[in-house]
């Protein structure tokens, strides 16, 4: 039995989730198109983590759509600045207005 077994689901890099949705400022708004980048361990800890930070920023409440991680630093603003500030340890919103 080999005692350095390799486990496949260990990631070197940080996991980064972009998490795509829709956020609030008061009741019967539109809305704004958003993305947010994080660190985080997993899938619920990035969504509660998300939704946490925009209730900090003065969001009611948010519809999160599509939730990924990002396998390469995106190269075109805002997103390559928002990854940097993912990974020292950052909630990062991008706002679509």
């Amino acid at each position: 039995m080999p005692s350095n077994a390799d486990n496949d689901n260990t990631l070197d890099d940080p996991m980064v989730f972009i998490i795509i949705g829709k956020a609030y400022e008061r009741e019967g708004d539109e809305g704004i198109d958003i993305h947010v980048m994080l660190r985080a361990p997993d899938d619920d800890t990035a969504v509660r983590e998300a939704l946490n930070a925009l209730s900090e920023e003065g969001f009611l409440e948010a519809d999160l759509d599509q939730i990924g991680t990002l396998t390469g630093t995106p190269e075109d603003e805002p997103h390559a600045s928002a990854y940097k500030g993912a990974l020292e340890g950052e909630v990062a919103i991008i706002r679509f207005a």
